[in-house]
């Protein structure tokens, strides 16, 4: 999937390549999900083709309905059952959401299933929120409702009557606005939520709690007298904490898809939970990494020069994930800075690579070291594939998932900052891998694999001596930092860039 018409490509714990909102709801409740909880038009139509080639349907005409819109079915209530949260037993309530637009020709299939779905399971076990915005035109500032009325009318003609509406609007609805939507939209008032913009997306939790939206919910689906209150104390200490920082730390992030800022959503996400950990805001400046490489001095000296002054300017440098040769070089260039000045550096997945190729070709002087993702013939492949997929097609054939890193000495500051655990489970999603050839003299120069997989053969996390955070990941932390329990690489990260890593370290003895 290409980063810039999908954003980022999150990667769930079986190995589940899926949109960025799945990483949302991750986030957001705390949930592990799997790869089945991503349902998209191309799983349903191959399950339906698979089940007609093999004779399920004993050669009866396939149509969308009833066979695609029951294969939607059943994948909804077998998604269901599996529990997400930690406990045994199936959840309570199942959350699905159904993107795109009212009317758009994908989503009818899905339109129509839950359609039959709400009339199956009975009303009582049936709440469907209808999401939109209310816009507002002109100098005039009238809120416009006219938008929410057509999609509620296309939606009612599909079948589906909205119990709830929520409003997205840049300011809070007028008291006339929800009664006009109340009236035409045959919904009630106090069912009507607003969700406008707020500081800080914390806020959003609080907002809906304040108007009673789970009382809503929870009448409509019958569960009032089984729920309890909800308990929001954190979320209010977080929203206000982050209201009243002041202070940030400027962090430099070197990337590829800098165009679309969405590219690297978790990465984003990760730094704001380290820095609110360390009571900092973040100051994300995007570099595209070939605005560093010496052609653009020629071609575009302005970007060059800009580009320059805004990682010179960095209390930190970050280079995330990323496939391909465009901005490679600008990258080495960004490692190459941050290792001979100090300056705190974090490598994801490419990012780590990155760091070794820069390492092979400054510190071991091997000519044209490079990985063979960029350079097929290159004389010293300090980077190569791996086999643990094929090397012709491009789908369904990296290392995908959750996989476990093995410490190989609790001597580190990756094995502290883990609570000096003897290992750590961590998402990866990548083809090539540093090569085990160039291990013993890469580790002998000072840069030191302090953290491999079972076989010692696959390099996973490195660390450079005498430096104040030189840390490079094979795997992705991003993906499993939450709110409040930030991840550990971006944590030492932003302390490092703020001079309180080893205060740190020296206080919390098991790094926690």
């Amino acid at each position: 999937m290409s980063p810039f018409e999908h954003g980022e490509v999150f990667v769930l714990d079986d190995g589940g390549e899926a949109d960025l909102d799945l990483g949302n709801y991750e986030r957001f409740l705390d949930v592990t999900l799997t790869r089945d909880n991503n349902i998209t038009t191309g799983k349903i139509y191959q399950s339906v083709l698979q089940k007609e080639r093999i004779g399920n349907y004993l050669g009866k005409t396939v149509q969308v309905v009833p066979h695609i819109t029951d294969a939607i079915k059943n994948w909804i209530a077998s998604v269901s059952q599996i529990p997400v949260d930690g406990h045994e037993g199936p959840a309570d309530i199942c959350v699905i959401e159904l993107g795109g637009t009212v009317g758009d020709i994908e989503s009818m299939p899905f339109i129509e299933a839950l359609r039959q779905l709400s009339f199956s399971v009975g009303h009582d076990n049936f709440c469907l929120i209808h999401v939109s915005l209310i816009p507002v035109l002109g100098v005039v500032g009238e809120q416009k409702t006219k938008p929410t009325q057509h999609s509620v009318r296309e939606l009612r003609a599909l079948g589906l009557t909205p119990d709830l509406l929520a409003c997205r609007s840049a300011q809070p609805l007028l008291q006339n606005t929800k009664e006009k939507l109340s009236q035409f939209c045959h919904v009630a008032l106090d069912n009507i939520l607003n969700i406008y913009d707020v500081p800080n997306i914390w806020h959003v939790p609080l907002l809906l709690r304040n108007q009673n939206a789970h009382t809503a919910i929870l009448k409509q689906l019958n569960c009032l007298s089984i729920a309890t209150l909800p308990a929001l104390q954190e979320w209010t200490n977080r929203a206000e904490t982050y209201d009243s920082l002041t202070n940030n730390v400027r962090i430099a992030l070197v990337g590829k898809y800098i165009g679309l800022t969405d590219s690297y959503l978790s990465v984003i996400k990760a730094l704001l939970h380290a820095c609110i950990a360390c009571s900092l805001k973040p100051s994300i400046d995007w570099v595209a990494a070939s605005d560093l490489e010496d052609a653009t001095r020629i071609s575009a000296p302005e970007a060059h020069a800009a580009a320059w002054g805004t990682l010179r300017n960095a209390a930190c440098i970050l280079v995330p994930g990323g496939f391909g040769d465009r901005g490679v070089e600008g990258m080495v260039l960004a490692a190459n800075y941050a290792r001979e000045n100090c300056v705190p550096y974090l490598g994801i997945c490419l990012g780590m690579q990155i760091s070794v190729i820069e390492f092979a070709r400054h510190v071991l002087k091997l000519e044209g070291a490079n990985s063979e993702e960029f350079e097929a013939t290159t004389p010293n492949p300090v980077v190569i594939f791996m086999p643990e997929g094929s090397r012709t097609h491009m789908g369904n054939t990296m290392r995908l998932g959750s996989r476990r890193t093995f410490f190989q000495t609790p001597d580190c500051v990756a094995s502290k900052l883990y609570c000096s655990s003897a290992y750590v489970d961590e998402r990866h999603r990548h083809r090539y891998e540093v090569n085990p050839i160039f291990i013993d003299k890469l580790e002998a120069a000072g840069l030191k694999f302090v953290g491999t997989d079972e076989s010692r053969k696959r390099m996973e996390i490195l660390e450079l001596s005498g430096h104040p955070y030189y840390v490079g990941a094979q795997f992705h932390p991003e993906f499993k930092s939450r709110p409040g329990r930030p991840s550990a690489l971006f944590l030492g990260f932003i302390l490092a860039a703020t001079g309180k890593l080893e205060a740190y370290l020296a206080h919390n003895q098991n790094g926690c």
